[in-house]
């Protein structure tokens, strides 16, 4: 089923991908491209409007981000945030100066008439600009001001183009949520059908078209996505699909029980488990470099499975779960323009003579809607809603070389640490958007040895590194602020309960200027 679609134009915000976040929570799909994609790629997508993200730049740059070619010559809706309202501005014969005083943070915003997009009265919004709008261009109306800006919202009635100097897309904008439903809804008309059901139907699509009646081959990590992908590759395929789960020795506790029974069990699925331990640590002998590591497990990853599909018949598809942060982060080939963060197994790591054609059913979706088709397929809650795990699994939590004993002594640790936060009821994925709720927490293992005592002994033994963190979509991301006592039982368990560990320590950074992950 077509749905109805918003395009999102970056211009380099560090929000864009949550304006795109925010239309999908309106139940309308969105997706974002770069500010220089053709008018042609636009519209083949057929939008019922476009909203221009903010940026760091200013109009009057050389060689600022542009409108694309013929955009203003559609009939489409237009809403320009911080950045593209100054672009919309520029472009229509409006004026754009440096503001006297820069808008930074929280700032009163002024209704002065009723108009279609802002609901009446004095707002709190958040700001982020160093120009402003010094004059409107012909046709367009002021929709608000605020201290710094006499033109803190505009609008082309007629054209039904629009400008907010603010940021809607943030929780520090109350109202932003309703902006953007008066916008996509109203003003755009898109109809509100991106539902779990709609994507699952989509993907049950897409997913059928891609195959035929081939045989297809899916990698389950033990990881929200890959068990979500798997589960809806399996409702459109049934018995054409094989799940192979390898055990790779980076696991967490008790990973492979829980995995095995939820797809033998509750989905029904045809689940092979390829014990390959002894061949990763083998791989990983002597490897400290976080980029060899993950290059060197996702060749082994896709080499064991090469071997099961021919043990199997050779089946020329292959299941991953790759999702939107990835592709992002990854900087993967329909994405070059984003900045290479770090190489994914699943999406920046695999070898380039792979033989098989990748199935990524999820590849456009943030974790929060994954979530969502999991429970709607059918997963059982302890797996949809488990702790995000990267592809590599705990050798990027086990810094330095991977051996066996220290692999043990961090997934202990790991246990201790997710297992009080857990009674305490501070880990809950269904709360993570809740004040205080943690999205994300593991142990690291640091390759530094430290002086301590234990008894009257000296020891010099190693440290384990604490990370949790709360977010709303994995992009950016804040250090949770766990009670003190609460560490100090954590960190009081682990140096009695974990062989080879004295001392614990807690990440205070935040993302950015840190990822989540330490490799």
């Amino acid at each position: 089923m077509a749905v109805d679609t918003i395009v999102v134009l970056d211009y380099g915000s560090q929000y864009t991908q949550l304006i795109a976040r925010r239309v999908r929570e309106l139940q309308v799909y969105s997706e974002y491209l770069p500010w220089d994609v053709s008018l042609e790629r636009i519209l083949a997508v057929h939008p019922k409007g476009v909203i221009l993200s903010g940026g760091p730049r200013s109009v009057y740059e050389k060689d600022a981000p542009v409108l694309p070619a013929g955009l203003l010559e559609t009939d489409l809706p237009i809403l320009g945030i911080c950045y593209g309202m100054q672009l919309l501005t520029h472009a229509l014969g409006g004026v754009v100066a440096q503001a006297l005083t820069r808008e930074y943070g929280h700032a009163f915003l002024h209704t002065l008439q009723e108009n279609p997009l802002i609901p009446s009265g004095e707002h709190s919004v958040w700001m982020s600009h160093g120009d402003r709008i010094e004059q409107l261009p012909p046709g367009f109306v002021a929709l608000a001001s605020s201290e710094g800006s006499p033109y803190a919202a505009m609008a082309h009635l007629e054209r039904r183009w629009f400008g907010v100097q603010f940021h809607p897309e943030v929780h520090h904008t109350p109202i932003g949520k309703e902006i953007l439903r008066r916008f996509v809804v109203d003003i755009c008309g898109a109809k509100q059908e991106w539902t779990s059901e709609s994507i699952i139907a989509e993907g049950v699509r897409r997913v059928r078209e891609q195959v035929g009646t081939a045989p297809v081959l899916s990698a389950v990590s033990g990881g929200v996505d890959s068990s979500v992908a798997t589960a809806l590759v399996h409702r459109a395929v049934g018995d054409q699909l094989t799940a192979v789960f390898v055990d790779t020795g980076m696991l967490r506790k008790g990973e492979r029980e829980q995995v095995e029974t939820a797809f033998r069990k509750n989905l029904g699925v045809r689940l092979i488990t390829v014990n390959a331990v002894e061949e990763f640590l083998d791989r990983l002998e002597g490897v400290t470099d976080p980029e060899v590591k993950r290059k060197r497990i996702g060749e082994t990853f896709i080499r064991i499975f090469e071997s099961q599909a021919r043990q199997l018949g050779n089946p020329p598809f292959l299941v991953q779960g790759t999702i939107y942060p990835d592709v992002v982060e990854s900087s993967a080939p329909d994405r070059q323009k984003a900045h290479k963060i770090k190489s994914h197994h699943n999406v920046g790591g695999l070898p380039e003579d792979m033989t098989f054609q990748l199935v990524e059913p999820l590849r456009y979706l943030f974790k929060d809607e994954v979530r969502l088709v999991g429970e709607a397929l059918g997963l059982p809650p302890e797996l949809v809603w488990r702790q995000p795990f990267p592809g590599p699994g705990l050798a990027v939590r086990c810094l330095g070389e991977i051996t066996w004993e220290r692999l043990e002594r961090l997934r202990e640790a790991d246990a201790i640490f997710t297992g009080e936060l857990t009674a305490a009821g501070l880990l809950n994925q269904r709360l993570m958007d809740e004040p205080g709720s943690i999205a994300q927490a593991f142990a690291v293992l640091l390759p530094v040895r430290s002086v301590g005592v234990m008894g009257d002994s000296r020891t010099y033994q190693e440290v384990v590194a604490l990370r949790a963190v709360t977010t709303e979509d994995f992009m950016t991301a804040d250090w949770a602020r766990i009670p003190h006592e609460l560490l100090s039982r954590i960190a009081s368990r682990i140096v009695n309960e974990v062989p080879g560990v004295n001392r614990v320590v807690y990440d205070l950074t935040s993302k950015p200027p840190a990822t989540i992950e330490w490799e």
